[in-house]
C-alpha cells in the first residue's frame, strides 16, 4: 500500500500582504450606496378643524396606552377585551408575522460575517494488474467572506430592520382594530338588548290597546277598521322585535369570532347597559403621526424602499469574495493530524458585470419608483388619518348636541301617545290618530336608544383614530 506524502510550505509573504490589504480595504471603505433617508414631508395642520372645545393631550408613541376600554365602565367589556390579545386569530397572525420579520433581520445581519465550514472525505482507489490500491483522506476547515465594500449587505440589514419595525406597527394596528371592533360590537349588542326590551314593553301596550279595541268593536262602539289597524300595529311591532333578536344573535356571533371561539360555544347574557361616554383628549395633529400604528408602518416601509435603492445601486460595483482553508491530507486517518500533512489555501475573487443590456439601471429605476410609491402611500395614510379624526370629532359633537333633543322628543311623544289614548277612549278622536301617536312615540324611543349607542361607538372610533388610549402622561 502506497502512502501519499505532503510537503508543507509557508504562506507567501506577498500573498499575505495582499489579502490583509484587501480585508482592511473592505472594512474601512464602507461606501454607502443607499440614499440618505429622510421622513417624507406631510401636511401639518396646527389644529384639528373640528377640535374646538376639546381638552389637549400629551401623547407619545413610546408611552403605554393602557386598556382604554376600561374608561367605559363596563365590567363585561373589560373581561372580553382582555382576552383579545391571546385569542384573536388576526392578532395571532400579526404576532407571527412580526416574529418572522425579526428572524429575517437576524438572517440579514449574519451575512455581514464570514461563513465557516468543516469538510472531510475519504477515498479508496485501485486498478487491475499489479497496481495497488491506495487510500486518501482529507479534512479541512474553510471560510469565505464577502466584504460589504459598497454597503449592499448593510442596506439589506437596515431594510430588514425597517420591515420588522413595520411589522411591529402592523401588530399594534391589528390589536387596536380587534379591540375597537369588539367594543363596537359589544355596545351594538347592548343597544339591541335595549331595543328588544323596549319593543317587548311596547308589544304589551299594543296588546292591551288591541284588547280594548276588540271589546269596543264587539260592543259596536268602534269600527272594524280600528280593530284592523290595532292588529296591524301589533304585527309590525312583532316583526321589528324578531329583526332585533336576529341582529343581536349576529353581533354575538361576531364577538365570538373576535375572541377566537366558535359561535356555538359562546353566549353573552343580557345585562344592564352602562351608558358611559368618556371624554377624549384630542391633542394636536402632530401627535397623530407618533401615535397611529398604521402611519408608523407606512413610514417604515418608506425606509425599507429607500434601502432597496441602495441594494439595486450596488450592482454597478464589483463584488469581492475572500476564501481560505486549512486542512490536511494523508493515506491514513492517523496521519491527518501530522504537521507534514497540512494543506492551506487563500483566494481572492472579484466579479464585475460588464454588459447586461441596462438591467441594472432598470432595477435601480424600479427601486426608485417603488420608493416614490411608498412615499405616496405614506402621505395618503397620513391624510386619511387626519380625515378620520375630523369625521369622528364632528360626529361626536353632533351626537352630544342631539342626545338632549332626542330625550325631549321621546318624552313629548310619550305624552302625546297617552293623551291620544285617553281621548280615543273618550270618543273624542279616531283610532288613526292613536296609531300615528304610537308610531311617533315608538320611533322617538328607539332613536334615543340609537343615539346613546352611537355616542359610545363614535367614542370608540375616535379613540382608534387617535391611535389608542391616552392614560399615560408624557415625561417631564
Amino acid at each position: 500500500m502506497s502512502q501519499v506524502k505532503h510537503r508543507t510550505s509557508p504562506v507567501p509573504a506577498r500573498l499575505q500582504r495582499h489579502v490583509l490589504a484587501l480585508a482592511a480595504f473592505a472594512l474601512l471603505a464602507g461606501c454607502a450606496v443607499s440614499p440618505v433617508y429622510e421622513v417624507p414631508a406631510t401636511p401639518a395642520p396646527v389644529a384639528f378643524k373640528e377640535a374646538a372645545g376639546w381638552q389637549p393631550a400629551a401623547p407619545a408613541d413610546t408611552l403605554e396606552r393602557g386598556p382604554w376600554w376600561t374608561l367605559f365602565g363596563d365590567t363585561q367589556l373589560n373581561q372580553l377585551a382582555d382576552s383579545i390579545e391571546v385569542s384573536n386569530q388576526n392578532v395571532a397572525a400579526a404576532i407571527a408575522s412580526y416574529e418572522q420579520a425579526r428572524a429575517l433581520v437576524r438572517e440579514q445581519r449574519a451575512s455581514l460575517f464570514p461563513t465557516v465550514n468543516l469538510t472531510g472525505s475519504g477515498t479508496r482507489s485501485g486498478g487491475g494488474g499489479e497496481q495497488q490500491t491506495s487510500n486518501n483522506y482529507r479534512a479541512a476547515l474553510g471560510a469565505s467572506w464577502e466584504p460589504d465594500i459598497w454597503g449592499r449587505l448593510r442596506a439589506g440589514v437596515t431594510g430588514a430592520d425597517a420591515s420588522a419595525q413595520a411589522s411591529a406597527a402592523d401588530l399594534a394596528a391589528a390589536r387596536l382594530s380587534a379591540q375597537g371592533e369588539l367594543a363596537t360590537n359589544y355596545f351594538s349588542l347592548r343597544q339591541s338588548d335595549a331595543q328588544i326590551a323596549l319593543l317587548t314593553s311596547t308589544l304589551e301596550g299594543y296588546q292591551r290597546v288591541l284588547d280594548i279595541t276588540r271589546n269596543r268593536f264587539s260592543s259596536g262602539i268602534a269600527a272594524k277598521s280600528d280593530l284592523l289597524q290595532a292588529q296591524t300595529q301589533l304585527a309590525n311591532a312583532r316583526i321589528d322585535l324578531s329583526s332585533q333578536v336576529r341582529a343581536r344573535a349576529q353581533l354575538e356571533h361576531a364577538i365570538a369570532i373576535l375572541l377566537g371561539r366558535a359561535p356555538s360555544d359562546f353566549t353573552l347574557a343580557v345585562a344592564p347597559w352602562t351608558i358611559t361616554v368618556p371624554e377624549v383628549p384630542v391633542g394636536v395633529p402632530s401627535t397623530l403621526l407618533q401615535r397611529r400604528p398604521d402611519i408608523a408602518a407606512a413610514e417604515r416601509r418608506v425606509a425599507l424602499a429607500n434601502e432597496q435603492i441602495g441594494i439595486a445601486r450596488s450592482a454597478y460595483y464589483p463584488s469581492l469574495n475572500l476564501t481560505g482553508s486549512y486542512g490536511s491530507g494523508a493515506s491514513k486517518v492517523g496521519d491527518l493530524f501530522n504537521a507534514s500533512s497540512s494543506l492551506w489555501s487563500l483566494g481572492v475573487s472579484a466579479a464585475q458585470t460588464v454588459f447586461n443590456a441596462g438591467a441594472t439601471t432598470a432595477s435601480v429605476d424600479a427601486a426608485k419608483a417603488g420608493h416614490e410609491a411608498a412615499v405616496a402611500r405614506y402621505r395618503q395614510t397620513v391624510l386619511a388619518a387626519f380625515g378620520t379624526v375630523e369625521d369622528q370629532l364632528s360626529a361626536t359633537r353632533a351626537l352630544a348636541e342631539q342626545i338632549d333633543l332626542r330625550r325631549q322628543a321621546s318624552s313629548a311623544a310619550d305624552e302625546v301617545e297617552q293623551q291620544m289614548l285617553n281621548r280615543y277612549n273618550a270618543g273624542q278622536v279616531g283610532y288613526t290618530d292613536v296609531v300615528t301617536a304610537q308610531v311617533t312615540a315608538l320611533s322617538a324611543r328607539r332613536q334615543l336608544v340609537q343615539a346613546q349607542a352611537d355616542r359610545q361607538t363614535t367614542a370608540v372610533a375616535l379613540i382608534q383614530a387617535l391611535g389608542g388610549g391616552w392614560q399615560a402622561q408624557a415625561p417631564q
